[in-house]
């Protein structure tokens, strides 16, 4: 059930959130916004990838390893990867910037198809 919690957190997350405040506000409101909403939602995939896998542990430990892959994985793209792409967007650097998203956009889908894996594997 943390898995499937997990998955779909994070799809709607990535998949709706942003779009649905760039929609709602004016640009910068929403770019302050989601800079601040995805340091929180990095630190929710950390934990709770981190209690998907811990629970998976004596079930599949396949599973569990590609879910403390994705914590894991999930801590230098909050540590590093975000700092940088604000900072490209701050210096108004948008090739940059794209390369960064794009790159961080990859990494979101990777956890995501590796998260659907995992749910194909234990449900």
């Amino acid at each position: 059930m943390t898995t499937a919690f997990l998955f779909g957190g994070t799809l709607l997350y990535s998949s709706a959130f942003a779009a649905f405040l760039f929609k709602t506000l004016p640009p910068d409101e929403a770019g302050a916004l989601l800079r601040k909403a995805f340091a929180s939602f990095y630190l929710w995939l950390i934990a709770t990838a981190s209690l998907a896998a811990a629970l998976l542990v004596n079930i599949d430990p396949i599973a569990c390893a590609i879910l403390a892959v994705v914590a894991v994985a999930t801590i230098p793209l909050r540590q590093q990867l975000m700092p940088a792409i604000n900072r490209a967007a701050d210096a108004g650097e948008r090739k940059q910037f794209n390369r960064l998203h794009l790159f961080s956009v990859l990494a979101g889908l990777i956890q995501i198809a590796a998260m659907a894996y995992v749910l194909l594997r234990v449900f």
